[in-house]
C-alpha cells in the first residue's frame, strides 16, 4: 500500500494506518528551498521514533502534480547533489517522468502522450551514467536502516545545518555520503551521529542510541590500521589511519552544492610503514591512484633530480636567452649549459642507481648539453652550414626553422618547445645502462610512465602555457621521439625504404592513436595535420643530434641532413596524394619508390 500523505503526516500514515511506503513531499520541497536544518530535523526526529519508518519514505524530486525536476532544480551541481542524496538515503527513490532526459514540459495525469518536441539533453543523460546509476546498482547498500547514521557537521561556529552527512554499513559494505545544500563553502569535521532508537529488550522497551563515525564505518582502532576508501563522484582514493578516525573523525572541506559519496571502504595493515609514510605525504588529499602515489614516493630522489630540469622556470630562462641567427649568445648563457650538464649528472646518477648498469654519467651529460646547445642555436647553425650551390639545404632549414605547420621556431609556441625540451632531457636517460646505442631510448621510453616522468613532463608542459589538451599531445609525442626515432636514422649503408618506413610506423597503436587512425565506411583515415606533426618533429630532433655531433665533419653534417630531408618530403609528398586514407599514403610512397624516387636510408621497420 501507497500513501499519499498529507504535510509532515507522512511518520503518521506508516507507522499507524499501516502502510507500506509513504510519498515524502517534504523531501523535494524543503531540499529545493533549502530548508536544511528543517529537513535534518525531520530526519532526526523519524529516527530518534523509530529509524524503520525512514526506510518506508518514497523520496522524489517531482511527480505529475508538481513542477518538472529540472525547472525546480536545474541541470547543475544542486540538482545532481540532491539526486544523490535522493539515491543513498534509506527508503524508495522515485524518478519522475522526463526527469533524466531533463524534459520540462508538465505531465499530468491525465496525458496520454507529450505535447512538446523535446529531445534528450546529452550531458544530463551522461551525468546520471556517470553520478547516479552506479549508486542504483548498490541501493542494497543504501536502503536499509540498521546501521544508518546521521551525522552533524561540525565547525568552529558550531553545527553546519546545510551539511548532509550520513553513512550506512552492510555486513561487507560500506557508505558515507555528504552533501552542501548552499552556495558557500562548508569547512568542518564530522564524528558523533545523532541520537537513533533500538529497541532495548524483548518488548517495548526502547533507548536512544549514538555512535561515532569510527564505529558507523566498523573500522578497527589499531595504530598500525588504515583505511582506503573512494569518492564515486570524482574518482579520486584516500588514506586514512583507523585510529585517528577514532579520536578524532574526519576533516572535510565541500564546495558550494559539492557531494562526496565514499565507497569501498577497505582496510590495510601497515607492517612496513608504506601507509604511514603516504599518509604523511598526502595529507588527507585524494589521488587518482595510491598505489601510483605510493611509487611517486619511492620515486623522489629521482623525480626531484628530474623535475631540477624539466620545470618552466628553467626552460623559459633558457628560450629568453637562447641566440638568434647572426647573434652570439648572451655571457650567462655558457653558465646555464654549464649548470645544465650538472644537474644531467644528478638525474643520471640516479637512474643508475635504480636501473643498475654502466654508462658514463659526465659522458652523456656532455651529450646531452651538446644536444640543448644545438637546439637553442639553430639559427645560427643554419647560417654557418647553409651553401649557396645546395639551394635544397637552405629549403632544409628553412623547413626546419618554420616550424610544424608555419610555427616558427624563434616563438615560444608551448607545443614545440614543450615537445622538445622534453624530449631532449628524457631521451638519452637509457644511456646509463650500457646498452648499444640503437636501443637506449626505448629503455627512456620505458620510464616515462614506469617512473612516472610523465606526470612530470606535463606539468611542466601546462606551466609553459599549453592547455590540457595540448600537453597530452605533446607528452605523447615525447613517448614516439624515444621510442621510434632509431628508424627515421641517416646512415647511408642502410637499405629499408620510406615506404617500409611508413608501414613500420603504421604497424604501431601508438603512432596510430596520434595521427588518428579511424575506419569509417570500411576506409581507414588519418589526421593530416598530426601526420605533419610527427613528420616535423621526427626530422627535427634528428636534426638536432646530427647538429651537436659534427666530429666527422661540417661536409659530413650537410649530406646526412640533406639525406633525411629527402626521406622527409617524400613522407609528405605521399601525405600530399593520400586523400586522409591509409591505404593510399602506403600506396603513394610505394609507386615513389617504383619511380626510383625512394632512396633515402632510414633502419628498423619490417615489410
Amino acid at each position: 500500500l501507497l500513501a499519499e500523505a498529507f504535510w509532515l503526516m507522512e511518520g503518521y500514515f506508516v507507522r499507524t494506518l499501516g502502510m507500506h511506503r509513504v510519498y515524502n513531499s517534504a523531501f523535494m520541497n524543503m531540499m529545493r528551498d533549502e530548508k536544511n536544518q528543517e529537513y535534518r530535523l525531520v530526519i532526526k526526529n523519524t529516527i530518534e521514533f523509530d529509524p524503520e519508518i525512514l526506510k518506508r519514505y518514497v523520496n522524489f524530486m517531482n511527480n505529475p502534480d508538481e513542477r518538472t525536476a529540472v525547472d525546480q532544480f536545474g541541470k547543475g551541481d544542486k540538482y545532481f547533489g540532491i539526486c544523490i542524496v535522493m539515491a543513498t538515503m534509506p527508503g524508495l527513490p522515485m524518478f519522475g517522468h522526463g526527469q533524466v532526459e531533463g524534459f520540462t514540459e508538465k505531465y499530468g495525469m491525465e496525458y496520454h502522450r507529450a505535447y512538446w518536441d523535446e529531445h534528450p539533453d546529452g550531458y544530463l543523460v551522461d551525468r546520471h551514467e556517470r553520478e547516479v546509476f552506479p549508486l542504483l546498482r548498490r541501493r542494497r547498500l543504501f536502503a536499509g536502516v540498521e546501521n544508518f547514521l546521521l551525522y552533524d557537521f561540525f565547525t568552529q561556529g558550531g553545527v553546519n545545518e546545510d551539511v548532509f552527512a550520513y553513512s550506512n554499513r552492510t555486513n561487507k559494505e560500506a557508505a558515507l555520503v555528504l552533501y552542501n545544500n548552499r552556495f558557500g563553502e562548508a569547512h568542518g569535521w564530522i564524528d558523533q551521529s545523532a541520537a537513533y532508537m533500538v529497541k532495548s529488550g524483548s518488548g517495548e522497551e526502547r533507548s536512544l542510541e549514538q555512535r561515532r563515525l569510527a564505529q558507523g564505518l566498523g573500522l578497527k582502532n589499531e595504530p598500525n590500521m588504515y583505511v582506503i576508501f573512494r569518492d564515486q563522484i570524482s574518482k579520486l582514493e584516500y588514506l586514512r589511519s583507523c585510529q585517528e578516525i577514532h579520536e578524532k573523525g574526519l576533516h572535510f572541506a565541500l564546495r558550494a552544492y559539492q557531494t562526496c559519496v565514499f565507497l569501498d571502504f577497505h582496510q590495510v595493515q601497515d607492517d612496513e610503514h608504506h601507509y604511514a609514510d603516504l599518509a604523511d605525504y598526502l595529507e588527507g588529499r585524494g589521488v587518482p591512484s595510491l598505489e601510483e602515489a605510493l611509487r611517486e614516493i619511492f620515486l623522489q630522489p629521482l623525480l626531484a633530480a628530474y623535475r631540477e630540469l624539466v620545470n618552466v622556470g628553467l626552460w623559459n630562462w633558457l628560450l629568453q636567452n637562447r641566440a638568434a641567427a647572426g647573434e652570439a649568445p648572451l655571457p650567462q648563457f655558457e653558465q646555464a649549459l654549464d649548470e645544465v650538464q650538472q644537474k644531467n649528472m644528478l638525474l643520471l646518477g640516479r637512474v643508475k642507481e635504480m636501473a643498475g648498469g654502466n654508462g658514463e654519467e659526465d659522458v652523456i651529460a656532455a651529450e646531452i648539453r651538446g644536444e640543448l646547445e644545438a637546439l637553442l642555436t639553430l639559427p645560427g647553425a643554419a647560417a654557418r652550414l647553409a651553401d649557396p650551390e645546395t639551394p635544397e639545404l637552405q629549403e632544409a632549414f628553412d623547413y626546419l626553422l618554420v616550424g610544424p605547420r608555419g610555427v616558427p621556431l624563434a616563438g615560444r609556441d608551448a607545443m614545440v618547445w614543450g615537445t622538445l625540451l622534453g624530449w631532449l632531457c628524457t631521451h638519452r636517460l637509457g644511456r646509463v645502462l650500457g646498452v648499444e646505442e640503437a636501443n637506449y631510448s626505448e629503455h627512456s621510453r620505458t620510464w616515462i610512465d614506469e617512473w612516472l616522468l610523465g606526470k612530470v613532463l606535463g606539468a611542466a608542459m601546462k606551466d609553459l602555457g599549453a592547455d590540457d589538451g595540448t600537453a597530452g599531445r605533446s607528452l605523447a609525442l615525447v613517448k614516439l621521439l624515444c621510442a621510434h626515432l632509431a628508424r627515421f636514422d641517416f646512415r647511408e649503408d642502410s637499405s629499408t625504404s620510406t615506404s617500409l618506413l611508413l608501414q613500420s610506423w603504421l604497424s604501431e597503436i601508438e603512432i596510430q592513436a596520434f595521427i588518428q587512425v579511424n575506419r569509417h565506411k570500411g576506409i581507414l583515415w588519418f589526421n593530416s595535420e598530426s601526420f605533419e606533426d610527427l613528420v616535423w618533429y621526427m626530422y627535427a630532433v634528428r636534426s638536432v643530434e646530427i647538429l651537436a655531433d659534427l666530429s666527422s665533419g661540417e661536409e659530413n653534417a650537410r649530406r646526412h641532413l640533406l639525406r633525411i630531408y629527402a626521406v622527409v618530403k617524400e613522407l609528405l609528398a605521399a601525405q600530399k596524394a593520400s586523400e586522409y586514407q591509409v591505404e593510399l599514403l602506403l600506396k603513394s610512397a610505394r609507386q615513389l619508390k617504383e619511380a626510383g624516387k625512394d632512396n633515402l636510408a632510414v633502419t628498423g621497420g619490417q615489410d
